[in-house]
């Protein structure tokens, strides 16, 4: 139930996304236009005055003549510089609950598995874990895959690849999960 809402609040498009890719498209409409024929045979002078006075670019006569432009008809729009993905602050809450979820998960798992062992009616069968399964040192070694998955968690937040994007939640919720399940697992055979 846990993932499925995730997974219901993370596929929704974010609006603010969405407006700012409009704004950017419309500003750089603005900005790729051609400039106007300063020559006055159009009749264009008077409105090129209030202009502020920036360099024009070069344009070279024959790069005009091979398009299909009229002067002052708007170029078409360039694909503008792509920056790397960030994290937005509905990803970072997300993000840290999913941590503490994790870690705690881990948590339980330790005590649950350390109380087990102790009654006798369970063993650790991670081999990884195995060699601390009888002192407190399990607490600090289950810590270790919860960091893991925030790791890669944060990683896929940040991904060029658009799907990887989408489904960054999914180790740290699949950590989390497993982490519950063993604990609740160990709880059960322990009398």
């Amino acid at each position: 139930m846990v993932i499925t809402t995730l997974l219901m609040i993370c596929s929704v498009p974010h609006m603010d996304q969405a407006r700012n890719a409009q704004m950017h498209g419309a500003r750089s409409k603005e900005r790729l236009s051609l400039p106007a024929d300063k020559s006055g045979a159009n009749g264009t002078a008077g409105a090129n005055e209030a202009l502020p006075s920036a360099p024009e670019p070069k344009i070279q006569p024959e790069a005009i003549a091979n398009t299909s432009l009229a002067p002052g008809q708007p170029v078409a729009a360039l694909k503008p510089v792509t920056q790397s993905p960030r994290e937005t602050p509905r990803q970072r809450k997300i993000w840290y609950a999913l941590s503490a979820a994790g870690h705690a998960g881990a948590g339980f798992d330790a005590w649950s598995t350390r109380r087990a062992i102790s009654s006798g009616t369970g063993s650790e069968t991670n081999p990884m874990l195995r060699p601390f399964a009888h002192s407190n040192a399990l607490y600090a070694a289950t810590q270790a895959s919860p960091f893991l998955m925030d790791f890669l968690g944060k990683k896929m937040m940040t991904s060029q690849h658009n799907w990887v994007r989408k489904m960054w939640w999914l180790p740290q919720a699949a950590g989390a999960g497993t982490s519950f399940a063993a604990g609740g697992h160990n709880v059960s055979i322990t009398p």
